[in-house]
């Protein structure tokens, strides 16, 4: 089977196409660079490129790409590339699947748990309301901008991704650091809530959302198991055997950090995979401690 796969040079996209390939799966990659010996098809998502007849022909489609928020400030130009890339890019894939012949039968677009926005103690699922923010408007007009694809027809699925683990990239490459100088802690009041899930559980989610035709809408791809921040920098410093007991305020973070501060580090988004549980989905690593340990192979 062939699939198309946005993203795929990127901390997820790597670890879905080696999963893929293993499994006989023919991964073409969507790139905005020069495609090498029929091996990718080309895009230009901010100029509206992309030719249906290019992604005609595949079994399954995989939307990864997005502009990165979790680093730098968010300066209106980096705001308006988080949101454009995801909803100017997505819009265009859907409507060019839509108008190839053989359409695929499954789009998987990725996006966020910050649909929900930030929540306090309240455990979300996939039924509860939109939310309020930045973030929350950026998911939800990324979800809207698969719409073409499901009018056509195609499956659409869209994980809602919580924070994702890994020990080369995401949010744990870029803590660990500090976390290893003994400089970790908490962040704010620490009370609020990180869903989180490893990276080889999210691929297993995306291979699920493609071979179960069950599946479609927005799928809660976290761990069951949330936790506070406090309990998480914990955790991190207690598998590292360092200490964490150095507390960033809540205050000293949004001056540094801005907006993004506010959405990402002190946000809480307490998440539950209701319809990964209700599918029978079995998570790999279901708590954080072992699954810090096995990806730190600490």
């Amino acid at each position: 089977m062939r699939v198309l796969l946005s993203g795929a040079n990127g901390f997820i996209g790597r670890a879905l196409t080696a999963r893929l390939r293993a499994e006989g799966w023919e991964v073409v990659a969507l790139t905005r660079g020069a495609a090498a010996g029929g091996t990718a098809v080309t895009w230009d998502p901010m100029a509206g490129a992309l030719d249906p007849a290019a992604v005609d022909g595949f079994d399954a489609v995989v939307h990864l790409a997005g502009e990165e928020i979790g680093v730098g400030r968010w300066t209106s130009r980096k705001k308006q590339a988080i949101r454009e890339s995801r909803a100017r890019g997505t819009r265009l894939l859907a409507a060019a699947l839509a108008q190839t012949a053989g359409t695929p039968s499954v789009l998987v677009s990725a996006s966020g748990i910050n649909a929900y926005g930030s929540r306090g103690d309240e455990v979300l699922t996939e039924a509860s309301g939109r939310g309020d923010g930045f973030l929350a408007d950026v998911c939800h007009a990324w979800e809207d901008a698969t719409s073409p694809a499901s009018e056509a027809g195609i499956r659409v699925v869209t994980p809602r991704i919580a924070m994702v683990l890994g020990p080369d990239g995401g949010a744990l490459a870029r803590m660990l650091p500090l976390f290893r100088a003994g400089g970790g802690g908490p962040l704010g009041s620490g009370r609020q809530w990180w869903s989180w899930i490893s990276r080889d559980d999210l691929v297993s989610v995306i291979v699920r959302a493609i071979d179960d035709p069950g599946l479609r809408g927005p799928v809660n791809a976290a761990s069951p198991q949330a936790v506070t921040n406090r309990e998480f920098t914990a955790t991190l410093a207690r598998v590292l055997h360092r200490p964490a007991v150095l507390p960033a305020p809540a205050f000293a973070l949004r001056l540094a950090l801005g907006q993004l501060a506010g959405e990402l580090l002190l946000a809480s988004i307490r998440v539950r995979p209701a319809v990964l549980e209700r599918a029978g989905f079995a998570f790999g690593d279901g708590t954080l401690e072992p699954a810090l340990r096995r990806i730190l192979a600490a």
